[in-house]
């Protein structure tokens, strides 16, 4: 997401991303979207999405190649993270965007039950079939319609970390959430502070409390929760927040304490572990890391950043956590024609490429050659995305309504800004993530 889902030690083969895929093969499919002939001159598509900075130029790429595919003038807007308010006040006010980027299944389901969405062209969903493995197809349906094409994926359970800051403190890549701490403190006491943490990005938060929520709780009571099937009063919420904020309260494990976190967004966060004045050893977020770290800060990815898997907490199992931006066509959208081979053309592993090359990017297109990808560190990463077996999880607070989960200011992004804040009270956030909860889903 924008970057939400928005963005090694250990080997990044130990990153066991199972997204319900198969194996990577190569080449691709017959490319749709005009094949050269610029059958699309003269029309403009007009694209919304999140993404900002890194993420909005190397997407620009995309709709450039797009543009020379076809003919086609392309237009983006950058949304913010509040992606669902901004696209329903332009329906309203008859600016629809042909195409919105939408980083949350919620949001997606939200959108497809206004009827706002076109369902995808047979070409799309015959290249879905054939590119994709099926979660991705559920993920991009609702009622057994197929209204989403998942371009982005992202694997939301990296921590990343320097390399140098490592070796000065003399610790290794942890292997448990409970050495991570531990080795936080070693860095600590070495003269900087172990984490960047971006709190004034609400869903950053929301990530740190999935990854352990999965571990410590297991994957049945981690989908009983995305469904709200138990209530967030459950003791097993009230212990992840604990396990948390005993992370949250230390002021010596994040730069600038709790106040510096809250005027941290995600690329700031970024910058204080890989910028040129570093002021953190580690930031934890998505694989989406890498192209802020290479793209702005000249970071070679593998050497002088780079990462582990986000460790296992109280002897659970080690989370993986993902998410993923999925195109769709709006109804209201003036330009039908460019919008539907717009997504026929994000289908194919060509439209991949674009991206993959770039950094900061990986494909659930399981047609993609992973030498497209500009480093090893990537290449690994996504070859385990496309590899790995049923234990993933779709980011929980995507699944959402976006009233809870996918919108800033308000809900979970909120109250775990709140809670980042105090931390004092588990049990009295854990109640005030249910009253939000239990009003978003009702509506």
């Amino acid at each position: 997401m924008t970057m939400r889902r928005r963005m090694t030690m250990a080997c990044c083969s130990a990153l066991t991303l199972a997204l319900g895929a198969t194996a990577c093969g190569g080449g691709g499919g017959p490319v749709s979207a005009g094949g050269g002939s610029k059958e699309l001159s003269g029309k403009t598509l007009n694209v919304a999405g999140v993404w900002s900075g890194a993420e909005q130029k190397n997407f620009q790429k995309v709709l450039d190649a797009f543009a020379e595919k076809t003919g086609a003038t392309t237009q983006f807007v950058s949304t913010g993270d509040n992606v669902s308010t901004v696209v329903g006040s332009k329906i309203e006010g008859g600016n629809a965007p042909d195409v919105v980027m939408v980083p949350q299944v919620g949001v997606l389901q939200q959108f497809a039950r206004k009827k706002w969405l076109k369902p995808l062209s047979e070409t799309a969903k015959k290249s879905v079939d054939a590119n994709f493995a099926p979660v991705w197809k559920n993920y991009g349906s609702v009622d057994g319609t197929l209204y989403g094409l998942y371009f982005k994926a992202a694997h939301k359970s990296t921590v990343w970390y320097s390399p140098e800051a490592f070796d000065q403190a003399g610790v290794k890549p942890p292997k448990t959430y409970e050495e991570m701490l531990t080795s936080g403190q070693a860095i600590s006491d070495s003269g900087l502070p172990a984490f960047a943490v971006a709190g004034e990005d609400g869903w950053t938060l929301t990530d740190w409390f999935e990854n352990i929520y999965l571990s410590q709780a297991g994957p049945e009571k981690y989908d009983q929760l995305a469904r709200h099937e138990i209530a967030w009063t459950d003791p097993s919420v009230v212990k992840a927040l604990t396990t948390l904020g005993a992370l949250f309260s230390d002021k010596k494990l994040i730069a600038g304490g709790q106040k510096g976190a809250l005027g941290t967004d995600f690329p700031g966060s970024v910058e204080k572990v890989f910028g040129p004045k570093p002021e953190a050893g580690m930031v934890y977020e998505g694989d989406f890391v890498a192209g802020i770290a290479k793209d702005q800060f000249g970071r070679k990815i593998g050497e002088d950043a780079t990462f582990f898997p986000f460790p296992a907490v109280a002897g659970g199992k080690a989370p993986v956590v993902s998410g993923g931006d999925a195109a769709v066509v709006l109804k209201d959208g003036k330009n039908q024609e460019a919008a539907t081979a717009f997504l026929e053309y994000l289908a194919t592993p060509e439209a991949a490429a674009v991206w993959a090359g770039a950094g900061g990017f990986l494909s659930p297109n399981k047609k993609l050659d992973l030498a497209s990808y500009g480093d090893d560190t990537l290449r690994e990463t996504a070859k385990s995305l496309i590899d790995a077996g049923d234990s993933v999880r779709f980011d929980m607070s995507d699944q959402a309504p976006a009233a809870f989960g996918g919108t800033k200011g308000v809900g979970e992004w909120k109250i775990l800004q709140d809670f980042l804040r105090d931390p004092s009270n588990p049990a009295a956030t854990a109640a005030a993530l249910e009253g939000a909860a239990a009003k978003a889903y009702k509506g």
